[in-house]
């Protein structure tokens, strides 16, 4: 958009907050038919011009530059209107990642909608399960709420609603089953110490490793408090309580009821990004196939970027459970993915490959992949899996988004091999 359209628009948004004022621009006349707009703008400081004292206004105007005008008049905001409030509610919504990058917090709009903000996704999926399971339709609808309670404490929740629109036997669903219902997976308050500490209570998400988070990666339903530190390169996160892994299905989850403590840490060293981690289970339950009741999981994983820039990467993981007698007690997984994939940009895509190999006594349940193989090692139908696993996605529409998974060439051992499993899904941001 040209600069002086742009400045046109917000004019006729601010109409009214001052009086006509004079024009410093030696490029902008009187006879130009945005003279007005310009001026008021500038006795406004909401625009400004170049050192030799011109303002350019045939020149396209760039997004950045528009998100410090927006950011300029969020701090006008209790002298427009309420029209024009809206208004700049929308450009601060539409600019909200420019509008960061700037250090203006968005959330300045949550106290004009009484202190909440709300955002949500969307799913419709279809698998095609292995392990002699039936092949699944779901949706899924997720609301996310945010109070901000004062400049350093929120109280953040999401509700979750499950549909199956095939029952357990494959046939099409006619009515509720025990997987549809409204929950709430997410419920904690944060409160922060400054910008880089945080401490967490509640219920909240808590992954592990960077391929799916295949661990522990359902991005909820840990209980418990988590004390954090994160000033953009290092994170660092130690934190107590419980895996809920009631929402999973699969027989004999091994982490139910157990107190767990756990440590993990990660930096960005720009050529690559290291993540640490360590899980320690109170004694449990010891009828479990695949954890003794107190196990000690330690876990590394790297990722570099490579090709001259950060499209690219090799990825790598590798998890041991340093206690178990079991002999199946580490983990490890490799991987190259390439990834433009933008949720506001169409046509933006991403698509990697990993290969696995995974002990029963590495895995927590609840894993974030979306294909089932990993589901025989808390059935004890296997006591190892090996296996490739394929995902991508693309960008179809402005926050709507293709997904798919394809884990193939399964070698199990202690039970037969698993058939290969795909999973393909429509998903959607608001």
């Amino acid at each position: 958009m040209k600069k002086i359209l742009a400045i046109a628009a917000v004019a006729a948004l601010t109409a009214g907050v001052s009086a006509y004022a004079a024009n410093p621009f030696s490029d902008v006349t009187p006879d130009d038919w945005a003279y007005q707009a310009v001026s008021d703008l500038s006795d406004q400081g909401v625009v400004e011009g170049y050192p030799d004292g011109t303002f350019k206004g045939e020149r396209n105007m760039t997004r950045y530059e528009l998100a410090q005008i927006i950011a300029r008049l969020m701090a006008k905001e209790d002298q427009l209107n309420a029209e024009q409030r809206a208004t700049l509610d929308k450009l601060a919504g539409e600019y909200a990642d420019e509008l960061a990058n700037l250090g203006v917090r968005v959330g300045n709009l949550e106290k004009k909608v009484g202190n909440i903000y709300w955002s949500g996704d969307a799913r419709m999926r279809y698998q095609d399960k292995s392990l002699d399971k039936p092949d699944s339709w779901d949706g899924r609808m997720r609301i996310n709420i945010k109070g901000q309670v004062n400049d350093s404490t929120t109280i953040n929740g999401r509700l979750t609603y499950n549909m199956n629109f095939k029952d357990a036997d494959g046939n099409n669903s006619t009515s509720d089953t025990k997987d549809n219902g409204v929950y709430m997976d997410v419920l904690n308050a944060k409160h922060n110490f400054g910008k880089d500490v945080a401490l967490t209570l509640g219920r909240y998400a808590n992954n592990f490793g960077n391929q799916g988070g295949w661990r522990f990666g359902d991005s909820h339903d840990f209980d418990g408090a988590e004390l954090a530190y994160n000033n953009g390169k290092l994170y660092v996160a130690t934190g107590f309580g419980q895996f809920d892994t009631n929402y999973n299905t699969t027989e004999g989850n091994p982490i139910d009821d157990q107190d767990a403590y756990y440590a993990k840490a990660g930096y960005d060293f720009g050529v690559a990004k290291l993540g640490v981690d360590y899980t320690k289970f109170q004694e449990g339950n010891h009828e479990y196939k695949n954890f003794s009741g107190d196990d000690e999981l330690l876990g590394v994983d790297l990722a570099v970027p490579f090709g001259g820039h950060q499209n690219w990467n090799v990825q790598g993981e590798y998890v041991k459970n340093t206690t178990t007698d079991l002999d199946k007690d580490d983990a490890w997984n490799a991987g190259l993915q390439y990834s433009t994939f933008n949720w506001k940009k169409p046509g933006s895509f991403g698509l990697g490959v990993w290969y696995n190999d995974i002990g029963n006594a590495t895995y927590f349940g609840g894993t974030g992949l979306q294909t089932n193989l990993l589901d025989g090692l808390t059935a004890g139908d296997y006591t190892n899996i090996k296996y490739w696993n394929v995902m991508g996605d693309v960008a179809l529409q402005k926050n709507v988004a293709l997904h798919a998974e394809y884990a193939f060439g399964a070698d199990a051992d202690g039970g037969d091999d698993p058939d290969d499993a795909w999973t393909v899904s429509l998903n959607y941001k608001f």
